[in-house]
């Protein structure tokens, strides 16, 4: 059985077309790229697999059940997590509460226990706790538990982002342009890092991604569309030196 399978997504916006009979489907154990231009459908992509959006045509399967209609915790409960091209932190919080609260689907008591501070509530707060400070740990971010993360290098901040991503033990991790606003330095770590969760935690990462150094030194498929609809698949190799992604994306002397 496959993971994923797009079949046939359309999505409208009024009466512009953002993605146009866009189908993938691919087994567990993968770390694949979306690229192409600005505007042409990548994140939309995202935000439809991950409940943000409903598409207006098509479906998807994960695990061989469809995400049709269901809402981003819905989604997340299937095991699908994600990040943002626009980190999406609570600045206001410290970096461990946003772990935490990350993980508010599998809380396991209602109003009552929280309430009264029953022994049950008691019980899944440590649990929390504990398998917060394990992620935080993992990632190396253990010394950052108590900042607030507006307070955090911007590198950090985007570590701390995908730590709550994995915080809920997904299967499929869905990494929208993780280097964004990253400098050469960071980004050189990103990569380490991202390979290094890809075997570690045994996750299927599917990455937008704009900085072909990531890309090419990671995934093992490429897959690039433009005005909505793809106009390439294959390996890092044949997506180089593929004519129309060379004129529609990448340029001459990009790579």
């Amino acid at each position: 059985m496959k993971l994923l399978e797009i079949n046939k997504l359309s999505q409208y916006f009024g009466g512009l077309c953002a993605l146009n009979r866009f189908s993938v489907d691919f087994e567990g154990g993968e770390l694949r790229a979306l690229i192409g231009p600005n505007g042409a459908g990548k994140t939309t992509v995202f935000n439809i697999v991950s409940g943000f959006y409903q598409a207006s045509k098509g479906d998807i399967l994960f695990g061989g059940k469809s995400l049709k209609g269901l809402k981003p915790h819905q989604v997340t409960r299937q095991g699908i997590a994600r990040t943002f091209q626009n980190i999406r932190l609570w600045n206001d919080l410290t970096v461990l509460d946003n772990i935490r609260i990350a993980q508010h689907h599998k809380l396991g008591y209602g109003l009552w226990d929280n309430f009264l501070r029953t022994r049950h509530y008691l019980d899944r707060e440590k649990t929390i706790t504990r398998e917060s400070m394990e992620i935080l740990e993992a990632l190396d971010l253990v010394q950052f538990v108590d900042e607030l993360p507006k307070n955090l290098p911007y590198g950090i901040q985007r570590k701390v982002e995908i730590a709550r991503a994995l915080s809920i033990k997904p299967k499929l991790l869905l990494l929208d342009e993780p280097a964004a606003g990253l400098n050469s330095s960071d980004i050189k770590g990103l990569i380490t890092l991202i390979d290094w969760i890809h075997k570690e935690f045994d996750v299927t990462i599917w990455m937008i991604e704009h900085q072909m150094s990531v890309v090419m030194s990671l995934c093992t498929w490429i897959q690039v569309i433009d005005f909505g609809s793809t106009i390439a698949e294959g390996t890092p190799e044949q997506i180089r030196n593929n004519p129309a992604v060379i004129k529609a994306y990448l340029g001459d002397d990009a790579i």
